[in-house]
C-alpha cells in the first residue's frame, strides 16, 4: 500500500481521475468535476484542501477528500464540502475493507500528526459506508461519535408523470390547475434548458431571479454559475426557467445523473408570488426527469420544508461523524466533552419520560 496526496483535481494521473468517475457514477458530489468547482470557486487559495487516495498493488482503491486546519493545540479534519454540500462520502473501489480505510486514516493521522478531531457529514445514515467509516476511525484509535444533520425528502418514481401529478394532494393540482391557466394567458412560459446556446442566457435569467428572491447573496457568488457551466458541459444540467413575456420569473437548478434528479436550487421573484411560478416550474421539472430523462430518483436534498411533503413520498437522514483521539490533549478534551454532553441529555431524557 501507499499514499498519494493531490491538492486539486487538475493534478489528478490518470488512474486517479479514472478511479474518481467511476466510484462517483450517481453520485455527481462526489465527482471530480464536483470538487474541481468547489476548490476553485470556495477554497481558491486554501492551503487544507487535501484528495488523499491510498493505492494498493498500484490501483487507487480508497479517497477521501478533506480539509485539514491547525490550531495551537493540534490538527482538525473535516470533509471537504460546505453548505453547497448535500452529501459526502468516501470513494470506495469494489472490494475496499475497513482496513483499506482505516489504513488510507492512518496515513493522514501520521501527514498531520498530531491529529486531534475528525469530522466527516453530510453522510447516508443507511449507507454501507458510514459503519465502515465508523469502524475505520475506531480501528484507527479515535473515538467516533454520530449525530444528526438534516432530513432529506425523495420519491422513488413509480408512475409517469401525468399519473404522478394527479395523485399530487387536492391543494397543489388546484394550484396547479388554476395558476397554469392564469400563468398561460398573461403570456408566461416554462423552458428547460441543458446546454447549448441558450445556456449563457439562462444562467442570467437565473441570476436575475435570485437578486429579486427572498435569498440571500451567495457567500460564494461564482460557485453556482460554475456549477451550471459544469453540469451542462457533463449533460447533468436542467435548468428550469419561468418567463412571463421577457421577464424572467422562477429559476430552478436541476441536477440529472445516473437515473437520479436533484433539485439542487430554485428561486422566484416575489413580485410575481400570486402566480406560482416556482410551483408550476416544479411540476414541469419533474414530468420532464420522469418521462423524459427517466430518472428512478428524484431528490430534494436538504431540509424537511413542509412544501417538499407535497412533492415527495420519502424520508431519509443525513448524518455526521465526529472523531477524537485520546492521544491529543484537544482530542481527550473533545472526548470527555462529547460523553459528558451525552450522558447527560440521556439522563434528562429518561427523567422527563418518566415524570
Amino acid at each position: 500500500m501507499n499514499i498519494d496526496c493531490y491538492r486539486h483535481p487538475d493534478d489528478f494521473p490518470l488512474d486517479v481521475a479514472a478511479f474518481f468517475a467511476a466510484a462517483s457514477a450517481g453520485h455527481v458530489e462526489g465527482s471530480a468535476d464536483w470538487f474541481r468547482n468547489l476548490v476553485d470557486q470556495v477554497y481558491p487559495a486554501d492551503g487544507g484542501v487535501h484528495f488523499y487516495v491510498l493505492r494498493k498493488n498500484g490501483s487507487p482503491v480508497v479517497a477521501l477528500p478533506v480539509r485539514v486546519n491547525r490550531s495551537a493545540f493540534g490538527w482538525q479534519l473535516e470533509s471537504l464540502g460546505n453548505y453547497y454540500t448535500s452529501l459526502y462520502a468516501p470513494l470506495l473501489a469494489p472490494g475496499a475493507t475497513v482496513s483499506d480505510l482505516s489504513a488510507l486514516l492512518q496515513g493522514i493521522q501520521k501527514a498531520h500528526a498530531p491529529l486531534a478531531v475528525m469530522r466527516f457529514d453530510p453522510l447516508d445514515a443507511q449507507g454501507p459506508t458510514f459503519r465502515m467509516l465508523q469502524q475505520a476511525l475506531a480501528a484507527s484509535g479515535f473515538k467516533p461519535f454520530t449525530f444528526f444533520r438534516f432530513g432529506n425528502w425523495c420519491l422513488p418514481v413509480k408512475e409517469d408523470g401525468s399519473t404522478y401529478l394527479q395523485n399530487r394532494p387536492g391543494a397543489l393540482r388546484s394550484t396547479l390547475k388554476r395558476m397554469g391557466k392564469k400563468f398561460a394567458a398573461d403570456g408566461g412560459t416554462l423552458r428547460v434548458i441543458q446546454g447549448g446556446t441558450d445556456l449563457e442566457r439562462g444562467l442570467a435569467s437565473y441570476l436575475q431571479v435570485y437578486a429579486a428572491s427572498w435569498k440571500k447573496a451567495e457567500g460564494y457568488p461564482g460557485f453556482v454559475p460554475g456549477l451550471i457551466r459544469t453540469c451542462a458541459s457533463k449533460g447533468w444540467l436542467r435548468l428550469g426557467i419561468a418567463s412571463l413575456g421577457q421577464q424572467p420569473v422562477a429559476a430552478q437548478i436541476w441536477i440529472v445523473s445516473e437515473g437520479k434528479a436533484s433539485i439542487y436550487k430554485l428561486a422566484y421573484d416575489e413580485r410575481f408570488k400570486a402566480y406560482a411560478p416556482g410551483t408550476l416550474l416544479t411540476a414541469q421539472l419533474m414530468q420532464h426527469a420522469i418521462d423524459v430523462d427517466a430518472v428512478a430518483e428524484v431528490d430534494y436534498l436538504i431540509g424537511d420544508d413542509p412544501y417538499k411533503q407535497d412533492w415527495m413520498t420519502e424520508r431519509r437522514e443525513r448524518w455526521g461523524i465526529v472523531a477524537y483521539n485520546p492521544a491529543t490533549p484537544l482530542g481527550r478534551w473533545g472526548w470527555c466533552k462529547e460523553a459528558l454532553t451525552r450522558t447527560l441529555k440521556r439522563t434528562v431524557h429518561r427523567w422527563r419520560t418518566s415524570s
